[in-house]
């Protein structure tokens, strides 16, 4: 049985109550059971989700965890009178002492995405992601001049979800494109990509890993076969030496630390808001 229930709310996507409170938990050793509540955005919709966070109160016998990013007084006043669950709100916790601190109102907007059809901002980052889809695993070699970053390892080593990453957080373009064995036969990089040396970045991955992941897509095959893989990898490897390519092991990195280290490397100034 999970410790307890924990709800994200909010009068927009959920997402930022959802990250915020994710965050916090993970310092936590404890089993949450998990439900994200988006666009109450009216008095109603309020008490619907409060007759929710109420009954799992009373069914499991603890208080749900209620973390919210409501900006709407009216909206935000039902929980505070009838949920009975332990509220967190994150904008009377962070938004008001920086109102008091700065001496100015905050927008009170519903949103990181609320104003997305006027935001140039947005449509780089859906602009980023179309790229990176279409420039996946080395499907096209048109336009890679326009890529912000090209990532580079053997078959399975993160180059794709770290990619699509990248375009959604950050709106880079990223392509990816596999290393295969015909590559390390000629010791060189796939053609394609000799113009663009400057924009390469290596993932590698530890053979035992790579082998697992594999085995889950080919079994038993001499794709997922561990000899092949160490092959693979010290090749790869070897090849990221020689032609001065910055790399590193996606093993044990989350997608979030992969990413920052990139961008660390690459673009440093989108780690700047």
């Amino acid at each position: 049985m999970p410790l307890r229930t924990v709800f994200f709310v909010s009068d927009g996507t959920g997402i930022t109550a959802e990250t915020f409170g994710n965050a916090i938990l993970a310092q936590f050793e404890a089993d949450m059971r998990r439900v994200r509540l988006p666009f109450l955005d009216s008095v109603d919709k309020a008490h619907q989700a409060v007759r929710q966070i109420n009954h799992a109160a009373e069914v499991e016998g603890k208080r749900p965890l209620v973390f919210t990013t409501v900006v709407n007084s009216e909206v935000l006043g039902v929980f505070q009178q009838h949920c009975r669950g332990k509220l967190l709100d994150m904008f009377s916790t962070f938004v008001q002492p920086l109102e008091e601190e700065l001496g100015i109102k905050s927008n009170h907007r519903v949103g990181r995405f609320s104003d997305a059809s006027k935001s140039k901002a947005y449509h780089d980052r859906i602009e980023a992601i179309n790229f990176s889809l279409a420039h996946d695993d080395g499907q096209s070699n048109k336009d890679l001049e326009s890529s912000d970053v090209i990532l580079v390892g053997v078959s399975r080593s993160g180059k794709t979800p770290t990619s699509l990453y990248l375009a959604m957080q950050y709106g880079l373009k990223a392509s990816n494109y596999p290393l295969i064995p015909e590559d390390f036969e000629r010791r060189k990089l796939p053609p394609a990509l000799m113009p663009h040396r400057k924009k390469l970045f290596g993932l590698t991955i530890a053979p035992e890993r790579l082998s697992e992941i594999r085995n889950e897509r080919r079994p038993n095959s001499r794709y997922a076969a561990l000899e092949n893989c160490r092959m693979e990898v010290a090749e790869a490897e070897a090849m990221m030496r020689r032609e001065g390519i910055r790399w590193l092991s996606t093993t044990t990195k989350s997608i979030e630390e992969i990413a920052t280290t990139i961008l660390q490397e690459v673009r440093p100034e989108r780690l700047e808001y």
